[in-house]
């Protein structure tokens, strides 16, 4: 559990660091960059999707339209109604009329549900209600089927797999549901205070978080700029850049200073787009002028000693990494650190506990030995006592008679010890 809380710990900082960018916006776009000093540069900042176009001035751009896909003859396809914000509804079929309707606020509530009533036969089929947002590029369908009985017992509403299927009983009244809460499909909306893009400006060694803010746009025409770059025409961008979606940023006179990361940020919260752009610029040594003298040719083949010959200067530039980089890796090292060390301690006592069980077995059958041979080498002593107490005569060696004797009296005084 502790080795877990430290890991969290060391860690945390790339998980910060990730939901932060995730915040910000979608990373679309990254480049590395190197121009000489004293040029210009352009970063390119480009998205068709926020030309500023007032959705409540073309009324064509958000459209609501119900299909009827017929299983006969050959599938089919009918249009059965459409409707636009500020239009009236436009019903194709003279049967349908007054029948077959969705709500008029359809557009405010996000309800486009459609309502059949006096259910007849031809309704059967599969319908689909379309939602198109021309203009933030959503396109949305929702299919239901639907089946007409006689019978008021078949009559239900259920789940076949792909779609919902109504089973709607003849000439009564249906609701095939359609609805849609998003904010931008709602009338009332300030688009021009939905749609913003600034720069940012990081220098090398800084947290993304302490950034520095170039400009702020909004396609109402409001200009927030910060710094005192863009007061010096130094940094630009287009003034139109909401009509052509052109948000690039031009540095003139390019200087050491101006090296680190710039970051284009679009936001449009009535289409829900959020994207980012991140240039690395480097700056590097300014060009040797084209108009250069041509080189006098000496009859020693020297170079005049009055003309200083001065060598080319190279520049390298180290960015810094992020420091939850740093912190990661510093992680892991730790991890695999305390996982080695468990590994040699396991391995440690494990290797002491097993000499220890050894000398303990060791210990015992030396024991069980000893006293083994201690009870042998007194039988054998005794045995060796009880025989040999009287050694035999070597002038009765040849006496067969003799020897007989004494064994038996051996024996006697063997067999009485034992009894005793």
């Amino acid at each position: 559990m502790a080795l877990l809380q430290i890991l969290a710990v060391l860690f945390l900082p790339g998980a910060w660091g990730q939901s932060s960018s995730s915040r910000l916006g979608v990373v679309v776009e990254a480049k590395n960059i190197t121009l000489p000093a004293g040029s210009k540069a352009i970063l390119p900042c480009h998205s068709p999707r926020m030309v500023w176009i007032r959705d409540r001035l073309k009324d064509r751009q958000r459209v609501v339209h119900w299909d009827l896909v017929r299983s006969s003859p050959e599938n089919s396809v009918e249009r059965v109604l459409d409707m636009s914000p500020g239009a009236n509804q436009r019903v194709y079929n003279a049967f349908n009329k007054g029948r077959v309707f969705i709500p008029d606020s359809a557009f405010s509530d996000g309800n486009f549900s459609l309502i059949i009533n006096n259910v007849a036969a031809t309704d059967k089929g599969v319908y689909t209600c379309n939602l198109h947002h021309h203009y933030c590029q959503i396109h949305q369908s929702i299919q239901i089927q639907v089946d007409v009985t006689k019978s008021a017992r078949k009559e239900k509403r259920y789940w076949n797999g792909e779609k919902t299927a109504f089973v709607v009983l003849l000439g009564s009244s249906v609701v095939l549901p359609c609805v849609n809460r998003r904010p931008l499909w709602r009338e009332g909306l300030q688009e021009d205070q939905q749609q913003v893009a600034h720069w940012d400006f990081q220098p090398p060694g800084v947290r993304p978080d302490k950034a520095d803010r170039l400009v702020d746009l909004y396609a109402s025409g409001e200009r927030r700029d910060y710094g005192p770059l863009f007061a010096q025409s130094k940094m630009s961008v287009a003034e139109d850049a909401f009509t052509l979606g052109d948000f690039s940023l031009f540095i003139s006179d390019l200087r050491p200073a101006d090296k680190g990361l710039y970051s284009c940020h679009l936001h449009h919260h009535y289409c829900g787009l959020h994207e980012r752009r991140i240039f690395r610029l480097t700056v590097g040594p300014p060009l040797m002028p084209d108009s250069t003298p041509a080189p006098r040719i000496f009859q020693n083949d020297e170079p005049d000693p009055s003309e200083g010959v001065e060598p080319p200067r190279v520049v390298n530039v180290f960015i810094p990494e992020h420091r939850s980089y740093f912190m990661q890796h510093l992680g892991y090292f730790l991890a695999t650190f305390l996982l080695l060390g468990f590994i040699v301690i396991a391995l440690i006592m494990l290797t002491r506990r097993r000499k220890k069980r050894g000398l303990e077995y060791e210990l015992g059958r030396s024991q069980r030995g000893t006293a083994i041979a201690g009870g042998e080498v007194a039988l054998d002593c005794t045995e060796l006592n009880c025989c040999n107490q009287e050694p035999l005569n070597s002038e009765y060696k040849n006496n067969i008679m003799k020897e007989r004797d004494m064994a038996k009296d051996c024996n006697k005084e063997f067999d009485g010890k034992m009894w005793k």
